[in-house]
Parts: structure tokens; C-alpha cells; sequence
């Protein structure tokens, strides 16, 4: 089965918002999950690889936008 990948426009807050709600959302699923819901249990690794997408995302996008701020920096305490 393939995963069809879409790129999206979507704002920092409206990100942060979506990642809050997949938190909460893991949260109730592993309630339901601990009560024998196997349905629930298969959800939540769904929501749990999709929270782990994201970090993994914001993580590279830190690591490239980290450069160029540090060598702004390291310019502005050479020459001044």
C-alpha cells in the first residue's frame, strides 16, 4: 500500500494547533486503549507515528534555519 504525500501550506500556529489536538487525542485513546479497545489501540500508534512525523519535521526545519542565524551572529562579533 502506498502513502500518497501532500505538501501543504499551513501556518506555525495552526501547526501547533493540529499538534496540540494529536496530543489530546492520544491521551483519550490511551484511556480507551488500557480499557481493552483494540480499535483504540491501533488508532493511537496512527496518531502516535503522525505526532512523531511532525517533531521529526520541525526538528530538521530548526537544524536548517540554525546556520544562518549563527553565522549572522558570528559576522556581527567579528566586525563589531
Amino acid at each position: 500500500m502506498l502513502d500518497e504525500k501532500q505538501k501543504l501550506e499551513i501556518s506555525q500556529d495552526d501547526l501547533a494547533l493540529i499538534e496540540a489536538a494529536l496530543h489530546t487525542q492520544s491521551k483519550i485513546l490511551g484511556v480507551q486503549a488500557s480499557a481493552g479497545g483494540s480499535k483504540a489501540l491501533g488508532r493511537l500508534n496512527d496518531v502516535k507515528r503522525v505526532l512523531a512525523t511532525i517533531a521529526q519535521q520541525k526538528t530538521l526545519k530548526r537544524k536548517t534555519a540554525a546556520p544562518s542565524t549563527g553565522l549572522f551572529l558570528s559576522m556581527a562579533r567579528m566586525f563589531g
